[in-house]
C-alpha cells in the first residue's frame, strides 16, 4: 500500500489525478469511500481524471466512455476493455492504494 493523500483532499465526485511510481491513478470519492481505477481509457488512452462521476461510473471526456467505478467495467461505448481497479485502504484520514489490479 502507497500512502496517496488525506481523504480531505478529495471533494466529493470529482476524479483526482495523481501517478505512483509511473502509475497513473485517478481517485474519486464518494461520502467516506474512495475508488481508485489505473487513470487512462482503454478506448483512446486519455487521462480520464480529466472526465466527470455520472450515474454510470466515470465518464472519459473526448468520446463519452463510461466507466463502473467498482468493477473499471465499461459501462458506455465505445470502450470495449475494462480499466484496471486498484484496492484502496483509508487509515486515520489518509487514502492508501496498493497497485495490484482487483479486475
Amino acid at each position: 500500500m502507497t500512502p496517496v493523500c488525506a481523504l480531505s483532499d478529495l471533494d466529493d465526485g470529482k476524479p483526482f489525478g495523481t501517478e505512483i511510481g509511473d502509475v497513473p491513478v485517478v481517485l474519486v470519492r464518494q461520502g467516506d469511500q474512495v475508488h481508485a481505477l489505473r487513470d487512462e481509457c482503454s478506448h483512446a488512452e486519455l487521462l480520464l481524471s480529466e472526465g466527470e462521476v455520472t450515474g454510470k461510473g466515470l465518464e472519459c471526456w473526448l468520446h463519452g466512455s463510461c466507466f463502473d467505478l467498482r468493477t473499471g467495467a465499461p459501462s458506455a461505448p465505445p470502450a470495449t476493455e475494462p480499466v484496471d481497479v486498484f484496492p484502496v485502504t483509508i487509515t486515520d484520514g489518509q487514502v492508501y492504494v496498493d497497485l495490484t489490479p482487483v479486475n
